[in-house]
């Protein structure tokens, strides 16, 4: 029979060596230990691990602003479920491997349900190779002298992405700061032109071995022009030169559109990931 408790320094080790089973999957949780080890204040969260009584550990759960299951079983997740069932819903969302998330809602729904939304089926993709059709040019990282720019389309993109402003609630200066780091780090790419953003992506997680890309958006006037997949194309061309070598992403199944681009550019689909958003 395991048990749940917070990792400690002791357990990166074996932590990093779980992660490593798929470093694509894991790339948001792998990222966040290796910035930040397993120490809740630099970690932005809690890693819960649960281990057997030998002390191997088996499986893990990012607890944060996020819940990410990482190489859970049947048994550790009713385990983490009843551990948050006792600390109550503090998670905005529950995402990761839909096998995994599916059946830790179908657990704590009762006591957790409603959700906002269930995202069921959502391709994981990835790409390992430049893509060898056309590539714009004219997108690039994004400089720090234009974040009064870029700010308005990836409050545009993630209101109609996730269905909340990201503003909202008095959540305007956060989410500008988070947006500041990205630029300043030089994980946020587009093409501008005068004023205008025509495209925009972010690298919201990133590993020695791996990035994610998030917040992909078109100007919606603009859409429809073909400037998608060769904007995409050299997203992932910037992404492993100066990031990491496998580029992946996550779309939802029934965005199509989208889809197409992607699989345009030489994503292929690794996995299946599922979102609950509360």
């Amino acid at each position: 029979m395991g048990r749940i408790r917070a990792l400690t320094s002791t357990d990166v080790t074996a932590a990093r060596e779980l992660l490593a089973r798929d470093p694509i999957a894991n790339c948001f949780v792998d990222s966040r230990v290796r910035s930040g080890g397993v120490d809740p204040w630099r970690l932005g969260g809690e890693i819960w691990g649960y281990v057997d009584d030998d002390e191997t550990l088996e499986s893990m759960l990012y607890v944060g602003a996020n819940l990410v299951p990482v190489s859970t079983s049947p048994a550790s997740r009713a385990a983490f479920a009843d551990r948050l069932r006792q600390t109550g819903r503090r998670s905005s969302s529950i995402v990761g491997i839909a096998e995994e998330v599916l059946d830790l809602w179908r657990i704590l729904e009762p006591s957790w349900g409603p959700c906002r939304e269930l995202r069921d089926r959502q391709p994981l993709m990835a790409m390992d190779v430049d893509p060898v059709g056309p590539v714009d040019t004219a997108v690039r990282f994004i400089g720090i002298d234009e974040l009064d720019v870029i700010v308005p389309a990836c409050v545009d993109m993630f209101t109609h992405e996730v269905g909340v402003s990201p503003i909202a609630a008095g959540g305007g200066m956060a989410y500008h700061a988070r947006i500041a780091e990205l630029v300043r780090s030089s994980r946020s790419i587009g093409r501008i032109e005068g004023s205008v953003v025509v495209f925009k992506a972010e690298i919201g997680a990133a590993t020695p071995l791996v990035c994610q890309v998030q917040g992909v958006w078109v100007d919606p006037s603009m859409r429809g022009r073909g400037i998608s997949v060769p904007a995409m194309a050299a997203t992932v061309k910037l992404a492993r030169t100066h990031i990491a070598p496998v580029v992946s992403l996550y779309v939802n199944d029934f965005n199509t559109v989208a889809r197409r681009t992607y699989e345009s550019c030489g994503f292929r689909q690794h996995a299946t990931f599922a979102t609950v958003l509360f």
